[in-house]
């Protein structure tokens, strides 16, 4: 079994804080109003780094207890909530690189891009994002300086916690960069806000960059050395990679080119001593927390973290037809997603990253809901890089590394190639020979600087290297490919060819629910 930060959670009592309403600034409240108080919990020493371990374990877990019940959220199946699943179905489903068979409410409009403010799985992510950062509002909160000296708490404690409160707060910006990629302009609430006594009054997506880049500069220094702390924890690297792709994506965001920055923070994390793991594969099996090159996972362990989301929802819902289970490191798979033949051919034959399962498959999709309609996905698993088992077959230890050095070389190859200054073209071609030769094998397959600077590499280089991991819909926004007619791909827009979408699901809409309980709330365009 492999201890991972996260696990804290259990012990601590301000697990049974969820979240009521966005309407009440966003805040928690207890479940059970005799349950302990911060005023009790925080007499404890140890409640410190506990607390903390549920700001982290919100991106992972469903709830109070795993694998169901006492859910952070209501209104939703409890294992579909979860953070991550939520994420990954927004991310991968309205794009090139993942269908899914099934007729659960929401997840047709998600591959058709047909959705409305009503649907409710973008109602699910969004809640869960503004949980995410009531959780971590309110511990920020409670470890002020006024408040620490009001406990008497040590100042070797206090040393601690200051990497505790930076910690926190690189949570909170990745939960509102998450908010301004996919919903723009949203509530905004922090910790100087009064719990519950106004509506959250509603930012626009330009101060709400601004907001996210002060606050991951102003955190820099009281954040753990890069690629120095504790597993799973968040350092400098991790802030770093964070700020590098706000900058990649500000024009999206602000109509404003901040590819320089964008080289700056890559150049940065390129000097904290990361190297890529020599097989591909380990990155996303049930001990890649020994791979070499994750920056930042979302960490997950079979016995310790149960859920029917994250990473269990991720390797099982990718199993189905004439797949094995068992070759996966799982008891079941559940039959559901798959990619397009857009993705599949981006690869060639000999590139060991395409992971893709053809048996009783059929390249090209005829019916959505038929599992054996599209190639099948076997990259991520439940098995170790030694030929083992995760410590459950069920719920699986696999982590997800949502950032990874790969991701920063290709980050720094496109700001390069956009005109950003301060990069060094040959370093960037030496970092995705890299990535080359693990994927081939051999050194056949060199890129040279006319790869670099042309842009549809890179985003299909992108798509190569990151399938499944929650990249592709910014990267086809980005790219300017995500709604338009200059690319389409099987059953985009609903229609088996594919076809162009409309301009306005480039954002998803605030939830219907929360633009008629919020008077301060205007909705996005064409919603």
């Amino acid at each position: 079994m492999k201890f991972k930060f996260s696990y804290l959670l259990y012990a601590t009592a301000f697990a049974s804080m969820t979240l009521a309403s966005c309407t009440n600034d966003l805040n928690t409240v207890p479940l059970d109003q005799n349950s302990i108080t911060s005023a009790t919990l925080y007499n404890d020493t140890a409640s410190y780094k506990m607390v903390l371990a549920k700001c982290y374990a919100g991106l992972s877990v469903s709830g109070q207890q795993g694998p169901s019940g006492l859910p952070d959220i209501t209104g939703i199946d409890e294992g579909t909530s979860t953070y991550l699943r939520q994420f990954f179905m927004a991310q991968e489903l309205p794009t090139d690189e993942a269908v899914c068979g099934w007729n659960d409410p929401g997840v047709a409009d998600y591959h058709n891009q047909k959705w409305a403010s009503s649907n409710v799985l973008i109602t699910a992510m969004y809640n869960r994002i503004f949980y995410q950062i009531s959780l971590c509002n309110e511990y920020i909160r409670q470890i002020t300086d006024a408040k620490l000296s009001s406990r008497n708490v040590s100042s070797t404690l206090r040393a601690s916690i200051l990497h505790y409160r930076a910690e926190a707060r690189f949570l909170r910006a990745l939960s509102y960069y998450h908010a301004l990629d996919m919903f723009g302009s949203v509530p905004f609430v922090t910790e100087n806000d009064n719990v519950g006594k106004s509506f959250p009054k509603q930012i626009s997506r330009s101060d709400l960059f601004n907001y996210i880049e002060s606050e991951l500069k102003a955190i820099d220094a009281d954040l753990v050395v890069a690629h120095q702390n504790e597993y799973g924890r968040a350092d400098q690297a991790a802030a770093w990679t964070l700020l590098a792709k706000l900058y990649l994506n500000a024009e999206v965001y602000i109509k404003q080119p901040k590819y320089t920055e964008c080289i700056t923070y890559c150049k940065k994390i390129l000097g904290a001593g990361y190297t890529i793991d020599p097989t591909y594969s380990h990155l996303f099996m049930a001990d890649n927390n020994t791979a070499s090159g994750i920056i930042f996972p979302i960490t997950f362990d079979g016995n310790h973290s149960k859920t029917y989301g994250g990473n269990t929802y991720i390797i099982h819902a990718e199993v189905g037809g004439n797949m094995v289970p068992s070759d996966y490191g799982i008891d079941g798979g559940w039959g559901g997603n798959r990619v397009t033949s857009a993705l599949v051919n981006k690869f060639q034959p000999s590139d060991k990253r395409a992971m893709f399962y053809s048996n009783g498959q059929s390249l090209e999709i005829k019916d959505i809901t038929q599992f054996a309609d599209g190639y099948a996905v076997t990259k991520w698993s439940n098995r170790t890089s030694t030929g083992g088992v995760g410590s459950n077959i069920t719920y699986v230890d696999t982590d997800f590394p949502l950032f990874r050095i790969e991701d920063v070389y290709l980050m720094y190859a496109e700001a390069i190639a956009r005109g950003g200054n301060g990069g060094d073209i040959n370093e960037a071609i030496t970092d995705i020979n890299q990535l080359q030769h693990r994927a081939f094998g051999d050194d056949n397959h060199k890129i040279s600087a006319t790869d670099v600077n042309n842009l549809d590499f890179i985003l299909d280089e992108r798509a190569r290297e990151l399938f499944w991991e929650c990249q592709r819909r910014t990267d086809l926004i980005r790219f300017g490919k995500f709604s338009n007619t200059t690319y389409t791909w099987p059953w985009k827009g609903g229609v088996a060819a594919g076809t162009s979408t409309d301009a306005k699901f480039n954002v998803f809409p605030i939830p219907s629910s929360d633009i008629g309980a919020n008077p301060n709330l205007t909705q996005n365009a064409g919603y």
